[in-house]
């Protein structure tokens, strides 16, 4: 007996409520931008500035108890995280504490940073502190343009691979389905006021590669079909492939759900705004993908000219192997 999450041979029409669906789609990216233009992002160490306190001990780092010990100096963003590294001696235990930047000054104070260490050596008086770094303004600033850098790189290489291996309006759809997620985690981070760092950035990276691979699995399916089926309308061949591809899309995200899932419940505060994020970008990507990339394929259209040897404008590659 085997488990099934979708039915064999679906016909569902994912097209009937599209109206619905795309303007929805479009209701929830002009919210997001206004949650980011009037609430911003909370920004965490890495955009911001801040100080990061490099700890050794030969007991074990206890996380929960550090944090505990700092409360009370009301520092507001700490980030507390146990260092391994397979060079460090038997007994050796490294932890890193980092501090955001104070009343807009460029690093955390002296008198701030003796008041961490000797909060934390009530809790182990074996404590070291080897080391102290602080990332000021002008350092965070330059972090800020590479991430927005590197996301619209990311798009954009996105859109000159999918024109290739298909054609133009493949690739719009595919860009207009990721630009879709990206704005919506920005947005849903803005709205909850949730810590957003370089972590973040790399969630959204991997959002935009997982949302592509969806993506780019339907759309491989519509061009078999418009091969296959010459007489089907673009609307019925979007259907059809749709249907025949859900059984892998639904298992894929679920599986990749459960997993994320687990990690948010157990994975602890260091990680849970990354984790987050992927359960987040899983959902908006999956549905993108059906949704919106497909909406605006049949909306452009697509050459149905299959059978000429010379029908190669916007698809020359599309036998490329990738």
């Amino acid at each position: 007996m085997r488990l099934k999450l979708v039915p064999e041979n679906t016909k569902w029409d994912f097209f009937r409520t599209a109206k619905l669906t795309f303007g929805g789609s479009a209701l929830a990216m002009v919210l997001s931008v206004i949650a980011f233009v009037v609430l911003g992002l909370n920004f965490g160490i890495d955009f911001k500035g801040g100080t990061t306190i490099r700890t050794e001990s030969n007991s074990s780092v206890d996380v929960g108890a550090y944090r505990d010990a700092l409360a009370t100096l009301n520092l507001g963003d700490v980030t507390i995280s146990e260092v391994f590294d397979p060079s460090f001696a038997a007994g050796k235990h490294v932890s890193q504490v980092r501090i955001q930047a104070q009343d807009d000054q460029e690093s955390v104070t002296g008198d701030t940073i003796l008041a961490v260490e000797a909060a934390l050596q009530t809790v182990d008086p074996s404590i070291t502190f080897p080391s102290v770094e602080s990332v000021g303004p002008k350092v965070s600033g330059e972090l800020v343009q590479t991430a927005v850098l590197s996301v619209v790189l990311a798009i954009a290489a996105v859109l000159v691979y999918i024109w290739l291996r298909f054609e133009w309006q493949f690739s719009v759809g595919a860009v207009a389905a990721l630009v879709h997620d990206v704005v919506l985690t920005i947005g849903i981070f803005a709205a909850l006021q949730i810590k957003f760092d370089l972590a973040i950035i790399a969630a959204l990276l991997t959002i935009v590669g997982y949302s592509l691979n969806d993506t780019v699995v339907v759309f491989d399916r519509v061009r078999e079909n418009l091969r296959k089926y010459k007489k089907l309308d673009l609307k019925e061949v979007l259907n059809l492939s749709i249907n025949e591809t859900l059984s892998r899309t639904v298992m894929t995200s679920v599986t990749t759900l459960l997993a994320l899932i687990s990690l948010f419940v157990l994975g602890g505060d260091v990680i849970r705004g990354f984790v987050f994020a992927m359960i987040w970008g899983v959902v908006v990507g999956t549905y993108s993908s059906v949704f919106v990339a497909s909406n605006v394929l049949l909306m452009l259209g697509v050459k149905r000219d299959w059978s000429k040897s010379d029908a190669t404008t916007g698809n020359q590659f599309g036998n490329v192997d990738a």
